[in-house]
């Protein structure tokens, strides 16, 4: 592509911005999905209070203008080379602000935050909720319609949206009155980001981020009235959904010099699986970040699930509604930060090398719940643990013991998903800075039986929003030109030996596996006891 500007014809770029949970990145891609230029800057999350988990709006509001201009004066380029921004965001991260002076009410609440903790549990055990799955679950006996039974199995979790912002609402007088008053603004980190960019003018979000807010009525494809309704969330405040490639406007000329086309916005999980081209039925994506997110491809149907798998939309493009069965883990690169921070080791590269130079974890077993467990046990009382210690336990067994876990939790979501979808697997990618790490992904695939790929880019959140704003604008043509630009890194093949029943290590696998599953049980509820 090419911009053509006073007569001068120059080359045109991608620019794409990531906004995670520990960092804000951006890269400028080229024709070729290369990166021409980066900048990364941390994000500073705020503790006020145990189980509290915040984020200054201000603080990354800057920090996105900052990777920006980094970013392009990294590349060597010039801003008016930039044909298009997409952005990526982390999703269920959100804040209110005031519609006429856009000054927020209060700090980001990130999806990490448990304030609302005992909200949700009371819910999930009231009557009014064991009402409702009765309901539904005779209109689904009557009617055979999948949203009545998705409705009868519903489970409230912290990491949605919806009470935690019902928290906000009820503690904070201010909230109440500005809604009161027409003037209370709702929006997660994208909806923010685009207010900002826009002087604000723009209040709007896409349905791959409305859909893992909790708020969402998946099948609909709107905001879901009977559950505001429910909760008492007022449907004044909430962004208006757009499509997840969509012109949302642009840039206002004052922020980086020239105005630049926003075409797409998009939640990070449903980024990356787009940015991994996981375009498929049974495509399926892991990425290992600060949590694991693990996703299924499962067409134009969003899944209904037994056991928390969350139906996620994964993007709307035109007419298209693509949807996705999640399943997490929330405590992945929190579990390998922490480790650190206890110098168990110094440097993250390091760790493979640790797990491999002992034969095995000498028994111990580690529970990776910082912030509770998620699907398929859902216990966000569940406590973080190490489990088996003994007085010949090196470093090296505890850290080896903490890569374990990671892959083990793997194997709880694939077999969950493999169960619950029915949907025959056509390939397994992985992405993340957890993916790095050889030992992970080796046991990952041992244990899956199937071949897992990791490609040469490992932050995929920041690729796929360039795809989708890329083919918006025609920078690229279509999903199979961008699958051809698709590097793979490494395959990680399953060892024979892993098997079941040919006597080798995957029957060495089993009794450690049910060992840690027993962990797992000992940490649940855990703070739920006197």
């Amino acid at each position: 592509m090419e911009i053509q500007r006073n007569g001068f014809k120059r080359e045109s770029y991608i620019l794409s911005v990531d906004v995670g949970t520990t960092s804000i990145r951006c890269h400028i891609f080229d024709k070729e999905a290369q990166i021409r230029g980066s900048c990364t800057t941390k994000v500073n999350l705020l503790y006020p209070e145990p189980g509290l988990v915040e984020l200054d709006p201000e603080e990354l509001w800057r920090g996105f203008v900052k990777v920006v201009n980094g970013a392009v004066q990294d590349s060597g380029l010039q801003m008016r080379q930039m044909e298009t921004l997409g952005i990526s965001t982390q999703r269920g991260t959100f804040t209110t602000w005031d519609r006429k002076t856009g000054v927020p009410f209060h700090n980001f609440i990130s999806w990490q935050d448990l304030r609302a903790v005992e909200l949700v549990r009371s819910w999930n055990n009231s009557c009014t909720m064991k009402a409702i799955h009765g309901v539904m679950m005779a209109l689904h006996f009557l009617s055979k319609n999948k949203r009545f039974q998705a409705a009868s199995l519903i489970v409230f979790s912290t990491q949605h949206v919806t009470f935690r912002l019902a928290w906000a609402l009820r503690h904070w007088k201010q909230l109440s009155e500005a809604v009161a008053e027409g003037t209370c603004c709702f929006g997660t980190i994208d909806t923010w980001l685009l207010y900002k960019l826009t002087k604000g003018l723009v209040h709007a979000t896409d349905y791959s981020n409305a859909s893992a807010t909790g708020m969402f009525d998946s099948y609909q494809l709107c905001w879901s009235e009977f559950l505001c309704c429910l909760v008492s969330l007022p449907l004044s405040i909430l962004p208006k959904v757009l499509n997840t490639g969509h012109r949302f406007g642009s840039t206002d000329p004052s922020i980086f010099g020239v105005s630049i086309p926003i075409m797409s916005v998009m939640a990070d999980q449903q980024a990356a699986m787009f940015g991994e081209c996981c375009f498929d039925i049974g495509d399926v994506k892991i990425t290992m970040g600060t949590g694991t997110f693990m996703n299924i491809n499962t067409g134009s149907k969003p899944h209904t699930s037994v056991a928390g798998l969350y139906p996620v939309v994964g993007w709307k493009i035109g007419p298209e509604v693509v949807y996705l069965a999640e399943g997490n883990a929330a405590d992945t690169g929190t579990a390998i930060k922490w480790a650190q921070e206890l110098e168990l080791f110094s440097d993250v590269r390091e760790t493979d090398a640790m797990a491999n130079s002992v034969a095995n974890s000498d028994g111990v077993c580690f529970v990776p719940s910082f912030s509770g467990l998620q699907a398929p046990l859902n216990d966000p009382k569940a406590c973080a643990s190490f489990m088996g210690l003994k007085p010949s336990t090196t470093k090296s067994h505890l850290v080896r013991a903490i890569l374990e876990s990671v892959a083990f939790r793997n194997k709880q979501l694939y077999e969950t998903m493999l169960r619950e979808t029915h949907i025959p697997i056509r390939k397994i990618r992985a992405d993340g800075g957890i993916c790095t790490n050889d030992f992970v992904m080796q046991l990952t695939a041992d244990l899956f039986g199937r071949k897992v790929a990791r490609p040469t880019q490992h932050e995929m959140s920041c690729l796929g929003a360039a795809f989708v704003a890329g083919l918006e604008v025609g920078f690229w043509k279509s999903q199979e030109e961008l699958k051809k630009l698709q590097r793979t890194d490494r395959v990680f093949l399953p060892r024979n030996l892993y098997r079941m029943g040919d006597g080798g290590t995957e029957g060495e696998y089993t009794p450690i596996l049910q060992r840690w599953e027993q962990a797992l049980k000992r940490s649940m509820n855990w703070y739920g006891n006197p």
